[in-house]
């Protein structure tokens, strides 16, 4: 072979457009998880900003002396329970009491316990004295923990007012604003906790998930939250699935973007190393 041939050969296999397209494509891997750890660390600064480290105690309905007021709230819920069994327009009218003793009481809402209650039910909406858990900064986990990284719990010591709503089978809250002494809790951290899937962790329950499957509205009336099914109605619902999707929607977008930038890299680095290669004198 001459040494014409050989150099024509090694031009025609250059590795410069694959190399360069590795190194592209390393690029941008770098900055976007460079880009992807700054975003969550500056998220993180910007929860800590209207959360604390330790979770304010929130009253539980005490039992003593209830016998009356429990006797009545079993004897509403047995009704329409079997008002629903028998598929008849019914309606559950709940006090502020009678949620948070509903809460003290029955099992299924144990976990809700010291995280949450009804302080008010004013106009349309309900206010809520909550103490939730968030996650804080990742960190090396200590010795004894389990797993290599971890974080330390942050809790939301806030007042929480929303609105009841419907969405498909379950019962969620519209949250209107979060009010946190001596903070402001930003919109798009409200944004991104609403609607509150209160009652998801119920749709698999043997009572409570074919019950709220048959709702066909909720909402308040006379300071009292109303459970509604009317048989000739269909549900209203408050919540599209959209609104519950919002998050999946940014997240969607912005590894669309990601994928754009990925390819307008690759296709600048090929027409690069197409126009070396046009440039290199031919034998």
């Amino acid at each position: 072979m001459t040494r014409t041939a050989a150099t024509t050969q090694d031009s025609t296999h250059s590795p410069f457009a694959g190399c360069a397209i590795l190194i592209a494509a390393l690029s941008v891997m770098l900055i976007l998880g460079g880009f992807s750890i700054a975003t969550l660390f500056r998220q993180f600064n910007a929860i800590a900003k209207f959360t604390a480290d330790k979770s304010l105690p929130v009253e539980v309905s005490p039992l003593t002396n209830k016998a009356v007021d429990l006797t009545l709230l079993a004897e509403k819920l047995t009704t329409f329970h079997q008002q629903l069994a028998r598929h008849e327009p019914a309606a559950l009218t709940l006090t502020a009491d009678e949620l948070n003793l509903a809460i003290a009481a029955y099992e299924p809402f144990r976990d809700l316990r010291g995280t949450i209650r009804i302080t008010a039910v004013a106009g349309d909406r309900l206010h809520l004295s909550i103490a939730f858990p968030l996650n804080g900064k990742p960190r090396l986990a200590r010795k004894d923990e389990g797993g290599w990284i971890t974080s330390t719990p942050r809790y939301l010591n806030a007042t929480l007012v929303a609105s009841p709503a419907l969405l498909k089978h379950e019962v969620v809250l519209k949250i209107d604003t979060i009010e946190v002494p001596g903070a402001a809790v930003p919109h798009e951290f409200i944004e991104q906790m609403s609607p509150y899937r209160i009652t998801e962790r119920y749709l698999t329950d043997k009572l409570l998930g074919p019950a709220m499957a048959q709702l066909t509205q909720v909402g308040i009336c006379d300071g009292k939250l109303v459970f509604t099914h009317n048989p000739q109605q269909s549900p209203s619902y408050a919540i599209g699935a959209e609104q519950v999707d919002s998050a999946s929607g940014r997240f969607f977008r912005i590894f669309g973007l990601a994928a754009c930038m990925f390819l307008v890299l690759t296709g600048g680095v090929l027409v690069l190393g197409l126009w070396a290669k046009a440039k290199q004198p031919r034998a």
